[in-house]
């Protein structure tokens, strides 16, 4: 073990500054560090991120990205340049002792050194490390399928989807061309419809220039296991999404579970079987993985204990929020309710957990959380989309509008918006770009055939890792 270098830079005679660990970079980790960085003095205390990645991930527009109408770099926030004043670990958070205020960190560097993972002490924890994939023991799932929560898994989809249109031109066996062109979604919540709807609607729009595809030569599936899709923008929108998808052919399997996909062929609880390429898998999320490596309380769900301040309960200097809380919902009307895990409530918990962070450093009251729910957007393609919005229904354009006007209100930074409008009005005024570059995921294999050497099969597909965070 390696203890990592934490001076707290402070003058002789002056009090230390507080060390501040914040644990996960996305949503309530950034927007809690961006706040603590603005409001807190230098000389009060030092901040330290620690993250898997260097960017947070606006997981709304992946679905954007997928579809081309984004451009990957504008999905993502570079945490080095938000958090300019904080100090940022890129590693992964293994075990967090609170009784001894250290969290044990692998990093980058760990392997190469040789040496085991550091050790970050700290005075006030705030833990937010976000969800993984709530998977199933499916057969063929962790070998064939593919999750959409991260920005690298929304461009592969996107190479892939291309990749499968351009084998399904080239073949003259009916069988690989059927399965090329069979696409199998699992998870009816925002991610899945989002990423099929965009998908689809970027495969039609390509399918133009193929000369041996047809937008009707493609079968496009969602399975979902409950009795409707979209819960959150209510049941007439959510049956209105499913006219407007079965109307485009999608076929929507309502009340259907997935049961296998080995040898790549989709195997459903209702008896049909999709011989088919691609499966993505969004079928829900579960607490990070560390959370039960710390010795913070937890419930049955495996999310931490809270309480409406966003403290973990029963602990001192120990903060959370987002997915990895379970936040009393004090505005609900049944006792007992918890705050959705969605982005919704962990952006504004980010607010009011650094500012209560702050309070009990200054000795001053805290705030407790307490959010009024407003509405839900959701886009289903190009010019398409469905919202439910301080009890009005929108549907068509203007709720395909709405979702883009709310989400660039809420990207971060000024710099992130201009960037963001301007692709899409580029995008109004020019044609879509169809190009695959699949071979971005393996930029060594030409080199490696050139210098005589075998190049190396890419790997399985991993198992699938739903949304980090919920995408409303």
């Amino acid at each position: 073990m390696v203890k990592a270098a934490n001076s707290r830079g402070t003058a002789p005679g002056t009090p230390p500054r507080t060390r501040i660990l914040v644990v996960g970079g996305g949503y309530v980790g950034m927007y809690t560090a961006l706040r603590l960085q603005r409001k807190l003095r230098a000389d009060e205390a030092e901040v330290t991120v620690v993250t898997p990645e260097p960017y947070m991930t606006y997981q709304p527009f992946l679905p954007e990205a997928a579809a081309g109408s984004i451009s990957p770099r504008h999905v993502v926030v570079p945490l080095r340049r938000v958090l300019n004043r904080c100090r940022i670990v890129i590693g992964e958070a293994q075990r967090i002792d609170h009784a001894k205020r250290t969290a044990t960190v692998t990093t980058l560097a760990t392997p190469e050194e040789g040496t085991g993972a550091i050790e970050i002490e700290y005075d006030e924890l705030v833990l937010a490390p976000g969800s993984v994939s709530r998977t199933l023991p499916i057969p063929g799932l962790a070998e064939y399928a593919i999750g959409f929560k991260t920005v690298e898994e929304a461009i592969g989809l996107r190479n892939h989807v291309i990749e499968q249109m351009d084998i399904a031109s080239s073949t003259r066996d009916p069988a690989i061309r059927d399965a090329a062109l069979t696409f199998v979604f699992v998870g009816g919540g925002y991610a899945g419809v989002e990423a099929l709807a965009e998908l689809e609607d970027m495969a039609r729009y390509a399918a133009r220039y193929y000369h041996n595809i047809k937008p009707e030569d493609m079968t496009w599936v969602l399975v979902e296991a409950s009795d409707r899709i979209l819960p959150e923008v209510g049941p007439d929108m959510g049956k209105y999404t499913i006219r407007e998808l079965r109307g485009r052919n999608i076929d929507l399997r309502l009340e259907t579970r997935l049961e296998s996909c080995e040898n790549r062929v989709a195997v459903l609880s209702d008896g049909t079987r999709f011989p088919t390429r691609t499966v993505v898998w969004t079928a829900g999320v579960k607490p990070h993985p560390v959370l039960a490596a710390t010795d913070l309380p937890t419930n049955q769900r495996g999310r931490l204990s809270c309480t409406a301040f966003l403290t973990v309960e029963g602990v001192e200097h120990a903060w959370a929020a987002g997915d990895a809380a379970a936040v009393p919902d004090i505005t609900a009307a049944a006792p007992g309710t918890e705050c959705a895990p969605n982005a919704q409530h962990a952006v504004r918990q980010a607010k009011v957990l650094a500012d209560n962070l702050i309070h009990a450093l200054r000795d001053e009251v805290l705030t407790e959380y307490a959010h009024k729910y407003v509405g839900s957007v959701a886009s289903l393609g190009l010019h398409k989309g469905v919202a439910h919005i301080y009890g009005r229904k929108l549907k068509g354009y203007p709720a395909w509008f709405m979702h883009r006007v709310y989400h660039l209100s809420r990207v971060p930074t000024f710099n992130r918006k201009m960037r963001v409008l301007a692709e899409w009005t580029l995008s109004g005024l020019f044609k879509r770009e169809i190009v695959s570059l699949g071979s971005l995921e393996h930029p060594r294999a030409e080199f490696e055939l050139a210098a005589g050497a075998s190049p190396k099969k890419p790997p399985a597909p991993p198992a699938p890792n739903p949304p980090q965070d919920s995408q409303r």
